[in-house]
């Protein structure tokens, strides 16, 4: 499947050796904020901080993987705990031609987890330099 080597990286805690995963002009939309990350550096800080806040390689773990191989997009449901709220989110994944991530949507629920995993990522940002997008 295209999102193999996306939900090992993201299981085993090591999505900062993923850059040669996503395009040059990858986008990652979050669930808190209505404009995204453009570019790899920007979505791997992203991705950074949120392994520290969603415990990635720890609670966190993907419990289903849908992928619709002619649209190249993958569905990866997750589950995971921050600060004692349970949180359940989808990786929505989309790749090119060459099997690169194009776009990484985020979707979480239910609102108590959103706030909890937004406050937490506010915090997380200015440690791995990053601001909110341009």
């Amino acid at each position: 499947m295209l999102s193999d080597r996306f939900r090992t990286a993201v299981e085993n805690g090591r999505i900062g050796q993923a850059g040669e995963l996503f395009r040059e002009d990858a986008t990652f939309r979050s669930p808190v904020l209505f404009k995204p990350y453009q570019g790899r550096e920007q979505v791997l800080k992203v991705l950074r901080a949120a392994e520290r806040v969603l415990g990635l390689a720890g609670s966190f773990r993907y419990v289903h993987q849908l992928e619709d191989p002619v649209d190249r997009v993958a569905m990866l449901e997750f589950v995971t705990e921050v600060d004692g709220k349970q949180v359940e989110g989808i990786d929505k994944v989309t790749f090119d031609d060459e099997g690169r991530i194009r776009e990484l949507k985020v979707m979480l629920r239910p609102a108590s987890a959103l706030q909890a995993v937004g406050a937490r990522m506010a915090e997380e940002f200015p440690l791995v330099g990053l601001g909110l997008p341009n």
